[in-house]
């Protein structure tokens, strides 16, 4: 099973077990981490799930959509690695991919 690693608001790093074919959402929600909001469920209309991905994997995502990017442009902490973790599909392409949540808006 694909690792993620994620890096929590207070720097806790947790390495988590992802299903193929979740998003990156929801392997952190299904994980218990209550830092990642989702207030949308994954539909790509908040971003309350933002995270900043890891530059080593950066090249490993598929790049975002307009609607991504639009929602993004929203936040507060946005910077070149910023992502909603709904539009990340996670996978065995991905393994180790390690991602920060974002602090909240």
């Amino acid at each position: 099973m694909p690792k993620l690693i994620v890096v929590t608001r207070e720097g806790e790093e947790r390495e988590l077990n992802g299903e193929a074919g979740l998003s990156v959402m929801e392997v952190i929600r299904d994980a218990g981490i209550d830092e990642i909001l989702a207030l949308c469920g994954g539909n790509c209309s908040c971003a309350t799930c933002h995270v900043h991905v890891d530059a080593a994997h950066w090249d490993k995502l598929k790049p975002m959509s307009e609607d991504e990017n639009d929602l993004l442009d929203s936040t507060s902490e946005r910077d070149a690695t910023s992502r909603l973790s709904c539009q990340i599909l996670f996978g065995p392409s991905l393994d180790g991919l390690k991602v920060r949540i974002a602090e909240e808006d």
